[in-house]
């Protein structure tokens, strides 16, 4: 859930699209900020978080595509995502902002996804003009191998932060 695409007052509900997953290969124990698979049937999870998610346990391998539209607002859901340190996370790519300074160098890999991807309305329609470029960071052996696979799949050029 998250302000993806150019909107003029429409709506800031936007969900990643099949072809994402489909590129990963790999199911995931938690979607941790989801509008739950009544609304997005095409999750790989096994379990969705719709609500109250920064005040639950977060448990096994996860996926977060957290809101993106409060200034600072990714800042509560990195941190308790790299608190958590297994699963991969959706966020744009702005590389020069400071919270992507702060955490991306405590990532184990990044998947800087090209070209940018088309959200899906919560009306089931597929965007047409994305707002902004996106990255997906992954902490963990499984997070690593998934964008490895994506990668492999043409959904990206993938960085592996040397250590």
């Amino acid at each position: 859930m998250a302000l993806h695409e150019q909107c003029v007052g429409a709506t800031d509900e936007w969900y990643t699209p099949p072809h994402v997953f489909a590129a990963l290969g790999c199911e995931f124990d938690v979607d941790v900020a989801s509008p739950g698979k009544d609304i997005v049937p095409w999750l790989p999870t096994r379990t969705c978080i719709t609500a109250d998610s920064l005040d639950r346990e977060w448990a096994g391998f996860i996926w977060m595509n957290p809101p993106f539209g409060a200034r600072n607002g990714l800042l509560p859901w990195l941190d308790k995502f790299f608190k958590h340190e297994n699963g991969i996370a959706l966020t744009p790519d702005r590389t020069s902002a400071p919270w992507w300074q702060k955490f991306a160098p405590r990532t184990d890999a990044i998947l800087f996804v090209a070209p940018k991807i088309k959200f899906v309305a919560s009306n089931g329609a597929c965007g047409t003009s994305p707002a902004q470029g996106t990255c997906l960071m992954a902490i963990g052996d499984r997070g690593v191998a998934a964008l490895r696979r994506a990668e492999y799949n043409g959904l990206g050029f993938l960085m592996v932060p040397a250590r």
